[in-house]
């Protein structure tokens, strides 16, 4: 991961459940430039524990063959609060106490995630958004990004729906009491050189079963036996996948932001889904995954269906949910074939 870019702002924000965050930090990064009318903008959503640095995350979106092109795009990823990677966070100290948030820090909402980045849309005077796109929580924030800012003329929302489903909630829980069963979890309050490493290394463990597919475990792990650690393979597996997380990432932001996917949905305080949809006019390519087991395809089927200008499109592959950060070469397809049919005015739905 490169460097982000910094912005600290002397304002206050204030999150959907009335708690203050003041003196908000922004962790950004940005590729190309940008033109004179601030409008050739594509903004990239990342997901639970990514980052803002979407080059080394979202590769195959930089590709010679991709739809984003840096003669003429100005590419954004903003690091969302509440993350581990330098936006405001659970260990950012509040200027009020001079003391970290620790665990008063707040479960932002999907839609405060929204707001606070749209604060350094603004200072960066961004006019036009061409394209938002997102997988997984990235979906989440693009699809209430092109509800809440009129400023985004097309969306891609990938392997999420209209909101967090029980199935999807349920495995977060689990994560989360992993975490919470951890000795050195103290409700939040731990110290740096004592972080719940065990427990967080634990709810990696689980997430990675719910990103990938049976199909994919029997073809790498098979029955095979790590007779070093005399343990099967795919619980070596596991256990790296834990611990390469724990050097990376807080289970304070983890907890934060497991909750916040568990406010998405964008019928919340509005209307139906059907109208909150129906009302949604600018083009939208909707991509699921065909071995996706945490955000199955009907989901993305059913916003594909109730918004009047939208496009579904399905990735083949054995990888499961994260699918969205392997098959590059399916999504810059699709997303060509809908930037000219959505150039041309004519969007033709796959149900």
């Amino acid at each position: 991961m490169s460097d982000p870019k910094k912005l600290s702002l002397h304002t206050t924000f204030i999150t959907e459940s009335g708690h203050e965050l003041h003196d908000p930090e922004f962790a950004y990064h940005t590729w190309g430039k940008l033109n004179q009318d601030k409008d050739n903008v594509i903004l990239i959503c990342h997901a639970l524990t990514g980052n803002s640095d979407a080059k080394d995350w979202f590769s195959g979106f930089f590709a010679d063959n991709s739809y984003v092109d840096l003669s003429k795009h100005f590419v954004i990823c903003i690091n969302v609060p509440g993350s581990d990677y330098g936006s405001t966070g659970p260990w950012s100290v509040n200027p009020r106490t001079g003391n970290p948030y620790q665990n008063d820090f707040p479960v932002l909402t999907i839609r405060d995630i929204v707001r606070f980045q749209q604060l350094l849309l603004d200072v960066l005077e961004i006019k036009g958004i061409e394209l938002v796109i997102g997988g997984s929580m990235g979906g989440m924030i693009a699809l209430e990004f092109s509800i809440m800012d009129n400023r985004i003329q097309k969306a891609c929302l990938i392997a999420m729906g209209k909101s967090h489903s029980a199935w999807a909630i349920g495995i977060s829980n689990t994560q989360r009491q992993a975490i919470y069963a951890d000795k050195n979890w103290n409700d939040g309050w731990y110290s740096k050189d004592k972080p719940p490493v065990q427990g967080l290394s634990a709810a990696r463990a689980i997430a990675m079963i719910s990103y990938r597919t049976p199909q994919n475990y029997e073809n790498k792990f098979g029955r095979d036996f790590n007779n070093e650690k005399q343990i099967f393979q795919v619980e070596s597996y596991l256990e790296y996948q834990g611990k390469k997380l724990t050097d990376r990432f807080d289970a304070l932001s983890y907890d934060r932001l497991t909750k916040s996917m568990d406010t998405h949905d964008i019928s919340r305080s509005r209307s139906s889904f059907k109208e909150v949809l129906g009302s949604l006019e600018i083009p939208l390519l909707v991509i699921g995954i065909d071995t996706d087991i945490l955000y199955p395809p009907y989901e993305q089927k059913e916003l594909a269906e109730l918004a009047p200008n939208a496009e579904y499109r399905e990735i083949s592959s054995e990888y499961g949910h994260d699918a969205f950060l392997i098959e590059f070469d399916q999504i810059n397809n699709f997303l060509r074939e809908f930037n000219e049919l959505s150039n041309a005015g004519i969007i033709a739905k796959e149900n």
